[in-house]
């Protein structure tokens, strides 16, 4: 009994030795998150210097009638709360529908609405996160704080950027699409914010919709954008012709943009906007032969995450805090994982993106220049983490057996010769 006692306490040991580097990264950078946000609070012109103020003064120009995609008055009103002059003026570039949610921020100073807006993305995080360890079964371990923690997500918090309300709309979508199909439908709308950025995944989802005939989900998105479209209207009945406007003088085709796709388009020299958009295409014809040969058995909790994956990788434009959208994806891996050296690999792979933005501040391009890898890190992570250990064994195995075969091979050889 004092053996197997002694061996118990070994065991609990030798295990909170192994989780303890891979809790001290996400806790350091959790701690550097609630560190920037308070200076940023705290400091004269905080607010004014993250992409927040984009929103805050699009409710402005809603609170006062005015178009919100104007962007002589939208630089009028970030230089006149202090946004510097080296950085650039910016508005909303989401579609219409989502001007309900920044209009009540023209009723809030700079600063309020700043504390507001961020606890209110922070509870979406953590909403998010509560429903995705629902999801998957209520693993009793900590592996959830790489949700809490991840670099992209706390990248869109410090900025004040909306990424975090979609990733709330596709978790809400994951959890209730098989019970209640409407309700996961007016989730799902809120992904509508960037659609950009689920261009195969939504490819598949059509075809499920088709497929499974769940069209009450279908409905339930059409309401709710619907139901948004006529706020907007009552708020802004010029709103869809002043966003035209905006779209075809906004010279997006002319921005550096840090993604894969800018790169292909920039790497051959073209500057055609639509070649941009040629790794979603090809990412759209790989969801749908991916999805038609499980489409009996298919599981959007296990089977959307790849999709999620390739649809950050191949989106014709995004960013890196965009990459919150992966938090469903690489739980599901966390929680599957045999092996504690992918997890502390996750984590530090999550802290370089902090790392970056820390480093920006003497190098403004770093950020960008440093998490070009990151939409692929993330896609192979999960590969690598959601394989079988038996199937890792195995071929460890084999290669072994590989390399003794060449030993011996060598050795006939040199006892020939």
């Amino acid at each position: 009994m004092r053996m197997t006692g002694e061996r118990l306490t070994r065991q609990k040991i030798l295990g909170t030795a192994a989780v303890l580097p891979f809790v001290s990264v996400c806790g350091l950078a959790a701690g550097f998150t609630v560190g920037v946000f308070c200076f940023a609070l705290i400091s004269v012109n905080g607010p004014a210097t993250r992409d927040y103020i984009f929103f805050w003064a699009t409710g402005q120009q809603l609170a006062h009638h005015a178009n919100p995609y104007d962007e002589a008055a939208m630089a009028r009103i970030e230089r006149s709360v202090g946004t510097p002059a080296t950085n650039r003026i910016g508005f909303m570039r989401n579609p219409p529908w989502a001007l309900p949610l920044v209009y009540p921020l023209g009723f809030l100073s700079p600063r309020a609405g700043w504390l507001l807006w961020s606890l209110f993305m922070l509870a979406c995080l953590a909403v998010s996160i509560r429903l995705l360890w629902i999801l998957y079964g209520r693993p009793r371990n900590s592996r959830y704080l790489i949700g809490l923690s991840f670099g992209p997500a706390l990248l869109c918090l410090i900025y004040g950027q909306t990424s975090l309300l979609l990733l709330l709309g596709l978790t809400l979508f994951l959890r209730l699409h098989r019970t209640q199909p409407f309700l996961a439908g007016s989730a799902l709308a809120l992904c509508a914010l960037k659609p950009h950025l689920f261009l195969p995944f939504g490819a598949a989802l059509l075809a499920w919709v088709l497929v499974s005939r769940s069209y009450k989900l279908v409905a339930g998105a059409a309401a709710a954008l619907a139901a948004s479209s006529a706020i907007t209207f009552l708020i802004d009945p010029q709103a869809w012709a002043q966003y035209a406007q905006m779209a075809r003088a906004s010279g997006i085709e002319r921005e550096y943009i840090p993604c894969l796709s800018y790169l292909l388009r920039s790497w051959l020299g073209a500057n055609s906007m639509s070649l941009q958009f040629l790794p979603a295409a090809l990412g759209c014809a790989w969801a749908l032969g991916y999805y038609w040969p499980r489409r009996q058995g298919w599981d959007w909790t296990k089977n959307g995450n790849p999709l999620l994956l390739v649809s950050l990788l191949v989106a014709p434009y995004s960013w890196v805090y965009d990459q919150g959208l992966v938090i469903p994806a690489l739980l599901q891996g966390a929680f599957l994982t045999r092996f504690r050296n992918l997890l502390i690999a996750l984590a530090f792979l999550s802290a370089l993106v902090e790392i970056a933005l820390f480093r920006s501040i003497w190098q403004p391009t770093a950020l960008y220049l440093w998490t070009y890898w990151t939409a692929p890190a993330w896609l192979v992570w999960y590969l690598v983490a959601c394989t079988p250990s038996t199937r890792w064994a195995k071929a460890w195995s084999a290669l072994r057996a590989r390399k003794r075969f060449r030993a011996v091979r060598a050795d006939i050889r040199n006892y020939a010769g």
